[in-house]
């Protein structure tokens, strides 16, 4: 199967050409660059651009598109809205051109009308692909790990190295479940096939659940690091993250905040009784991701 894969440079895309590429698929590498690892065509896509996109991708005729573009942080050229809403709206609108089997990497907590912009923005992509009378699949993954990701190996890492004690937000308890990059990848890789998975929505998240604290703890003894925790009120935080955002880069935005707040948890077992995952640990990559 022709699958081109958009955002084919991130993080979850790189590890997805490799297992799209293992399974016996020939991998069109769709990026801003249209760079592409060796033995994989390039294609150079901007998916906020709507005659570009239509144009590039009628033309590679691809049999499957998995989507993958997203941003965590909004910039001036670069909003929720335009890349998660009208960029899905223009890769479907090629699809629909092709008739492609269409898989989706939304989010979990996508909703539409969500007071996160990110998260109804996701919401409103979903929306579209179920819409699109498309063959489709839509993940909502959770938060992901994997040697290069960048919140358990940047944004975490900093938190606990960067001061002499580690804030952690109101009590600590906001749960998540973390999920390997690599059985993200192998249930995008088998959806291609699996009929299972057609016009669902499935949750991708990991076998163990923790709380942010709990994270907090585990960063610390992978880095062999012993540090007092000092709790930020929630009142204090509410009040100062608004005034944070006057920052030209800030630490937390208003959208990170809410997400936090939020939590990001949900069931494994749907997905794992389609798909054939690992469902392997965070305590086993960790080590591995903080020297990545």
């Amino acid at each position: 199967m022709k699958v081109l894969i958009t955002g084919a440079s991130g993080f979850v895309g790189s590890a997805l050409m490799k297992e799209v590429q293992q399974a016996g698929h020939e991998v069109i590498a769709a990026s801003r660059s249209g760079e592409a690892p060796p033995g994989l065509k390039g294609l150079k896509l901007d998916v906020t651009s709507a005659d570009e996109t239509l144009k590039a991708i009628t033309a590679a005729e691809p049999e499957a598109i998995i989507h993958l573009v997203g941003i965590i942080r909004e910039t001036r050229n670069q909003t929720f809205q335009k890349v998660h809403v009208e960029g899905t709206a223009n890769v479907l609108k090629a699809a629909k051109e092709l008739q492609a089997r269409f898989i989706h990497m939304s989010a979990l907590g996508a909703q539409t009308g969500h007071r996160s912009r990110y998260f109804d923005s996701k919401g409103q992509a979903e929306e579209l692909v179920k819409n699109s009378g498309l063959t489709y699949t839509i993940f909502q993954p959770s938060l992901i790990f994997g040697p290069g990701d960048d919140f358990f190996g940047n944004v975490l890492k900093e938190l606990v190295t960067a001061a002499p004690v580690v804030p952690v937000i109101g009590k600590g308890d906001f749960p998540f479940r973390p999920v390997w990059i690599g059985d993200v990848a192998a249930a995008f890789t088998q959806a291609l096939l699996n009929p299972r998975t057609e016009q669902q929505t499935l949750q991708l998240v990991g076998p163990k659940e923790y709380t942010f604290q709990e994270l907090l703890n585990l960063e610390l003894h992978a880095l062999k690091r012993r540090k007092p925790m000092f709790h930020v009120p929630l009142p204090l935080m509410d009040l100062a993250v608004p005034m944070m955002q006057v920052l030209p880069n800030p630490p937390i935005t208003r959208d990170q905040y809410l997400m936090l707040k939020a939590g990001n948890t949900g069931d494994p077992a749907p997905a794992t009784r389609i798909l054939n995952l690992r469902m392997d640990h965070l305590e086993h990559w960790l080590p591995r991701i903080l020297k990545a």
